[in-house]
């Protein structure tokens, strides 16, 4: 639970990456596309792709911006309340250059969630803060 608290207020230290707008179109018999606006750091930049679904458009819609060049390790999600109303929170693993960093996000709508988590593991790699891995 510290690790993440100490990486929520880092992230929060520095925001290169932030979430403007997300529109989705996902269909039954069509490839899901993405379209994301995100802010960077004083300007903003919008970017559309497809994938093999919402999120996965969504992501790649992000790194068409950023060129992050970061692997995708994990990516969970948790219902963090009950009801068809839960709000969902998502965990997004991205690891570059043996550097591993966690994103969070949380919303009603489970791939603003995941938009979220995604820019948030982002702008954790952006940061010049190295933790020590809890094992050592």
């Amino acid at each position: 639970m510290q690790a993440l608290v100490s990486d929520t207020q880092t992230a929060k230290h520095y925001e290169k990456y932030k979430l403007s707008s997300l529109s989705v179109t996902s269909q039954t018999g069509e490839v899901p596309v993405a379209t994301v606006t995100i802010g960077v750091d004083d300007s903003e930049q919008q970017a559309e792709a497809s994938g093999s679904g919402p999120v996965d458009a969504a992501f790649k819609a992000i790194e068409v911006m950023v060129n992050s060049e970061a692997a995708l390790e994990l990516y969970s999600v948790n219902a963090i309340t009950s009801g068809t109303d839960s709000q969902g929170e998502v965990t997004v693993r991205l690891e570059k250059g043996g550097r591993i960093v966690n994103g969070l996000g949380a919303d009603t709508d489970i791939i603003i969630a995941s938009v979220k988590a995604y820019i948030h593991a982002l702008n954790m790699l952006e940061t010049t803060d190295q933790k020590a891995h809890p094992q050592v």
